[in-house]
């Protein structure tokens, strides 16, 4: 009986850490893609030559999802 127990849990725990990692990949995806699309969007804006807005905002998101990633992943 204790060894279904046991089968059960590890499946609930092994789901519940696929729902939570794919829930940070996804969340690390939408701020990637917004910072993109907001810095591509600028530059369009702006009428800027070198799309220093869409690198600039580019590289910030990638910051901030990592950021956001790490401080999911420490709870």
């Amino acid at each position: 009986m204790k060894s279904n127990q046991n089968k059960n849990n590890n499946n609930k725990n092994k789901l519940f850490n696929y729902a939570r990692y794919s829930g940070i990949a996804f969340q690390m995806m939408i701020v990637i893609i917004a910072g993109v699309w907001g810095g591509v969007e600028l530059d369009k804006l702006l009428n800027t030559e070198f799309p220093v807005l869409t690198i600039v905002l580019s590289l910030l998101s990638v910051g901030v999802a990592i950021y956001i990633a790490i401080k999911d992943l420490i709870k």
